[in-house]
């Protein structure tokens, strides 16, 4: 992908994180992997309806940046993106966003770890919930990257929600299945109660996601294997 189409892009999904009330006033921030091993990244304090391709920065795996606007700078939560790409060559692109059903059970200290919706289950697997960190020190990086080597979706406790992907759009398709799970758990459990799939059901799933050929990583089903149902 071209370098300015790739940009429109990263803004086309700012937008959409923002129409979606996923992020408020500056909050949340996106970034994508370049082929010379530089980066792409949305600047601090800037609402994401506002981003603009020559608002984005090209920054280096240190996080200083290569290319920019006067002024701008990249969000302290950069730490957190380049922890993904240094421990997954597989990652093209990181989302970090504070979707209201998702981060409801961040806030409610909850991992979404139950295997009750059919493409979820394929895709996204369970959603763990991550220790907290103190935003702008190495706390966030250090609390998510045990989780790294097999979610491509993570929850960070009292903060928001994480979600990685091959390319930008696919970590925003993540993101999106994300908020949606929870919406319908939360709906489910209001209704009496949210209810797994069967193992053998959920293994089929899995198994699926060759076929489909989806990307990431995925837990498995370690909630049976580790008896807790």
């Amino acid at each position: 992908m071209e370098l300015q189409q790739l940009k429109e892009q990263m803004c086309d999904v700012c937008q959409k994180t923002w129409q979606l009330g996923w992020v408020a006033a500056n909050d949340g921030n996106l970034s994508a992997r370049l082929e010379d091993g530089t980066f792409l990244c949305t600047p601090t304090g800037i609402s994401k309806s506002f981003i603009t391709p020559d608002k984005l920065l090209r920054i280096n795996a240190k996080g200083e940046v290569l290319e920019g606007a006067e002024g701008l700078r990249p969000s302290s939560e950069i730490k957190m993106h380049l922890r993904c790409y240094e421990k997954r060559p597989d990652v093209g692109s990181v989302l970090h966003a504070h979707p209201p059903g998702a981060t409801g059970f961040a806030v409610a200290h909850k991992a979404m770890d139950m295997y009750n919706m059919i493409e979820d289950v394929a895709v996204i697997g369970s959603v763990p919930l991550t220790p907290y960190g103190t935003p702008s020190t190495p706390e966030v990086p250090d609390a998510i990257e045990p989780y790294l080597e097999e979610h491509d979706v993570m929850l960070l406790e009292n903060h928001g929600a994480l979600a990685v992907g091959s390319d930008v759009i696919t970590a925003f398709y993540r993101m999106e299945s994300l908020e949606l799970w929870a919406k319908i758990t939360i709906n489910a459990v209001i209704l009496g109660g949210s209810i797994d799939i069967s193992r053998e059901n959920i293994q089929k799933l899995i198994d699926l996601r060759g076929f489909y050929r989806v990307t990431g990583r995925h837990p498995g089903y370690k909630k049976f294997e580790n008896g807790l149902r």
